[in-house]
């Protein structure tokens, strides 16, 4: 009979080691997970500055929603031509959507939104168009809102808000026309409503 080798495994021991590794790795696998899902904790993102619209004159033009009416908004710039469903772009002012109402639209908001790249000096004119009723009755209420960013503090302030009635298909409404001096402020006294078709 052989003396058992003192140096051969004992397969208790071996069992011992095999689940304290085990042990050893779920617990290192837990801190890097703990460390892991902290890292954005320690260091968050700084907060984002509030996003201020574009331009420098913005035109809106909102009507009540889920209503099939085409309404079209119009506006010109000083020695540009006029922007609308039909010429998107100017030298001055983009129109960012042509909204046809409740045909080919994701969602039920009536909406158009109109901004200028600078403010030259002049006069600017905003006017709305009835481009189609659709079925929806008649009259179609829009409000129509127009602001100046202040050139010094950036602020946005309201200088026209209007609600027109549109009563006939092919209607165009002149909502707002008023002047800018060369520091893009509005001329006292020059807000008025003289009519002026934009469509040409």
């Amino acid at each position: 009979m052989h003396d058992p080798d003192p140096f051969a495994p004992d397969s208790g021991d071996e069992a011992g080691d095999t689940v304290f590794r085990d042990l050893i790795m779920l617990t290192l696998m837990g801190f890097v997970t703990m460390v892991i899902l902290m890292i954005p904790h320690l260091n968050p993102p700084a907060a984002r500055a509030e996003a201020k619209p574009a331009g420098h004159v913005i035109v809106e033009a909102r009507w009540a929603d889920g209503l099939q009416s085409d309404v079209d908004l119009w506006v010109e710039a000083p020695g540009d031509a006029p922007v609308g469903y039909s010429r998107k772009s100017g030298a001055v002012f983009d129109l960012l959507r042509d909204d046809l109402g409740a045909r080919r639209d994701a969602t039920a908001l009536n909406h158009e939104f109109a901004f200028s790249r600078g403010a030259p000096a002049g006069e600017y004119v905003v006017n709305l168009h009835l481009f189609n009723p659709g079925a929806d009755p008649l009259p179609v209420e829009v409000l129509v809102t127009v602001s100046l960013r202040d050139p010094s503090s950036g602020h946005l302030r309201e200088v026209v808000s209007r609600k027109v009635t549109l009563r006939r298909r092919g209607e165009e409404v002149t909502v707002a026309r008023f002047r800018l001096d060369g520091a893009a402020r509005l001329v006292a006294g020059s807000l008025g409503r003289l009519p002026k078709s934009l469509r040409g």
